[in-house]
């Protein structure tokens, strides 16, 4: 997961969800991906120990520590001399959807969003994807605003790729692991 999300920051592409409001942290005041991951997602953290319980919470909360971690370790570890951007869009929204996915069915998310769209799932029967991708269109529009037409696409392209795995995938009442 840490990977699809250093290609979308390589590629100069926003995500949805907590990672694309560290985006705009990282984008226009510098702060840190990993560290602005990791601050985002605190909040949200109260709200899944409430609604989805203490195992899910601390399953959430070390999986985020540890793609906050290897966001700050992966550009040490691996450099781009290119990325081409519509395949870095596909290609990261297809790792961290699969990532997310892998991590929904061990009963852990990557916080923030994810933890809101599991909840209407088992309170309301929304399918998690769906409730995911209109938050995060909804984080996407404002990159719109900030950005030229052919970036928000792109980024749009990688959000789609990524909710269309969970939407596909996840359907409440499927296998959980412990």
């Amino acid at each position: 997961m840490a990977f699809g999300v250093l290609l979308f920051r390589e590629a100069a592409l926003f995500t949805g969800g907590v990672p694309g409001l560290a985006f705009w942290a990282h984008y226009g005041w510098g702060v840190p991906l990993g560290w602005a991951v990791f601050a985002i997602n605190l909040p949200f953290y109260v709200f899944g120990w409430f609604r989805l319980g203490r195992a899910f919470t601390v399953k959430t909360f070390l999986a985020v520590a540890l793609l906050s971690l290897y966001l700050e370790l992966l550009p040490r570890w691996i450099d781009f001399a290119f990325v081409q951007p519509v395949f870095a869009a596909v290609l990261a929204g297809l790792l961290v959807g699969t990532g997310i996915l892998m991590l929904i069915r061990h009963r852990a998310s990557l916080g923030g969003v994810t933890i809101v769209a599991l909840y209407l799932q088992n309170t309301r029967r929304w399918q998690a994807g769906h409730v995911q991708m209109a938050i995060d269109a909804a984080i996407l529009a404002a990159v719109f605003v900030v950005v030229d037409v052919r970036t928000g696409l792109l980024s749009l392209l990688g959000a789609v790729a990524l909710n269309l795995v969970i939407a596909i995938n996840h359907r409440a009442g499927r296998y959980h692991g412990a």
